[in-house]
């Protein structure tokens, strides 16, 4: 089966809402420090990028969590494949991830971040898909609200393809 990729997002929209969300978080915390904390792989090219506009001092951690495997859908299957390097106690957490769909994920890492005792915990997502929500989390910031499309690009992969693309598409394959 063969898939082609239309284009979402540009390249220029995406630049300038982390713009706009890199502005917001170092108004929200003047004055502090935040540190990041990125679920890889997809979350890499997007916390790079807001790490680069946030005007505070900003420290950076990552793990991996996998629910997806080499499909479409989440498989509700949560793995911790890489955990974080750095302590979470007393700092304010942002946690950066590409995408939030079903929360399912996010819902049971925010749970356990939380009991390694940051001072605050926030989420913030590039691409924000709440008619998929089937467990109820709180994102703090929010690049995009999308509709219910399989999207790539900046970060997000179809089997470890399309991750490099520059703007946001959408999935569409071929019968």
């Amino acid at each position: 089966m063969a898939e082609k990729i239309r284009v979402l997002l540009t390249e220029e929209e995406v630049d300038k809402k982390i713009q706009e969300i890199g502005e917001q978080i170092s108004r929200d915390y003047a004055g502090e420090q935040v540190h990041l904390v990125c679920v890889l792989r997809g979350g890499a090219f997007f916390m790079c990028e807001l790490a680069k506009r946030i005007t505070i001092p900003v420290s950076l951690d990552f793990m991996s969590v996998s629910s997806y495997g080499g499909d479409t859908k989440s498989s509700g299957v949560v793995k911790i494949v890489k955990d974080l390097d750095d302590s979470l106690a007393g700092k304010n957490v942002i946690v950066v991830e590409d995408i939030v769909d079903s929360g399912r994920t996010l819902s049971y890492l925010l749970e356990m971040l939380q009991d390694r005792g940051p001072k605050s915990m926030r989420l913030c997502t590039l691409l924000d898909k709440p008619e998929r929500r089937v467990v109820d989390v709180k994102v703090d910031y929010t690049g995009f609200k999308i509709p219910d499309e399989f999207v790539v690009g900046y970060g997000l992969d179809y089997d470890q393809k399309y991750r490099n693309l520059p703007y946001i598409g959408v999935v569409e394959f071929d019968a």
